[in-house]
């Protein structure tokens, strides 16, 4: 079984930050070991509450997502494996539903409203009640509509994190354990 794990950092959040770094050692030892970082760049600012820069964010690193990922090709792929981000769990899942790859499944950290108009397929997401970027109650409902299970951590921000360090490591054991356990689910 052909097996390829890709990663979709958010704009502020690269692919070796904790959650994703991490998530991807994880997976390599679970068999991922063909992955692909993206990376891409936005340089316009704080987008955060305007829905215009954010759809311009959305649109440019999109592009530069399809580009990186252009050599690809799915069919070779039994098992694909997108780990996500913020503004990646948007770009992973539309890039998912274009591309018609209903069997990638997603692990979302920290998804953003606007990830949920692409239903993402075979779905686990995780969040922070103290995240500025999100309306709480709104992503639990739109989990729950999309049958996406949410683990919700109280107190912690945009990066999962509560700035209590051992807190932010018992947090950060639970999130990994929780991505190992779906990783391995989807074998």
């Amino acid at each position: 079984m052909e097996k390829i794990a890709v990663y979709f950092p958010g704009i502020g959040y690269h692919c070796d930050k904790p959650l994703l770094y991490y998530s991807r050692n994880a997976a390599c030892e679970l068999g991922y070991e063909n992955y692909r970082n993206v990376a891409y760049t936005y340089k316009a600012g704080n987008i955060r509450g305007d829905d215009k820069k954010m759809k311009e964010a959305y649109e440019a690193l999109f592009l530069q997502a399809e580009t990186e990922l252009a050599d690809l090709i799915w069919s070779d792929y039994d098992d694909v494996l997108f780990i996500s981000k913020s503004i990646g769990t948007i770009i992973a899942a539309s890039y998912a539903q274009k591309y018609g790859l209903k069997h990638a499944r997603h692990i979302l950290y920290t998804p953003l409203a606007q990830t949920y108009l692409f239903s993402p397929n075979h779905a686990i997401g995780f969040i922070g009640t103290a995240d500025p970027w999100i309306d709480t109650d709104e992503i639990i409902q739109l989990s729950r509509t999309n049958q996406i299970p949410l683990t919700v951590y109280e107190g912690c921000n945009h990066s999962l994190e509560c700035h209590h360090t051992l807190r932010d490591l018992e947090n950060l054991k639970d999130i990994m354990q929780k991505t190992v356990d779906f990783c391995k689910r989807c074998h």
